[in-house]
C-alpha cells in the first residue's frame, strides 16, 4: 500500500513539474515574438522625450519623494522621476 502511495505521489509531483515548465517556455517563447518597440532610454528629460516622441496620450502627476510621475504613449508608459526617465515600460495586450 505504501509503495502504491509513493507512486502516486511522484507521478503526481512529475506531472506538475512538466505543467510548470511547459508554461515557462510558452511564456519565453510569447516574449521572443513580441514586435521590438522603441521607448525612451533612461536619462533623457521631458522635453528630449517630447521632441522624439511627442505629445504623450495622457500623464499621470507626480506623487511620492522622489516626485515620480507618468507619461503614457500607445504601447509604452514612461516614468520619469523629477526630469528624468526613470524608466520605460512596455504594455502587452491582456489575453482573456
Amino acid at each position: 500500500m505504501n509503495i502504491c502511495r509513493s507512486m502516486l505521489l511522484f507521478l503526481t509531483l512529475v506531472l506538475a513539474g512538466a505543467a510548470q515548465a511547459a508554461g515557462d517556455v510558452l511564456l519565453i517563447e510569447s516574449i521572443k515574438s513580441a514586435p521590438q518597440v522603441n521607448t525612451p532610454r533612461n536619462g533623457l528629460t521631458m522635453d528630449q522625450v517630447r521632441q522624439q516622441y511627442g505629445e504623450p496620450a495622457s500623464t499621470v502627476a507626480a506623487v511620492g519623494e522622489p516626485p515620480i510621475s507618468r507619461w503614457e504613449y500607445t504601447g509604452f508608459s514612461v516614468f520619469f522621476e523629477n526630469n528624468l526617465v526613470l524608466h520605460s515600460v512596455i504594455q502587452h495586450p491582456v489575453n482573456n
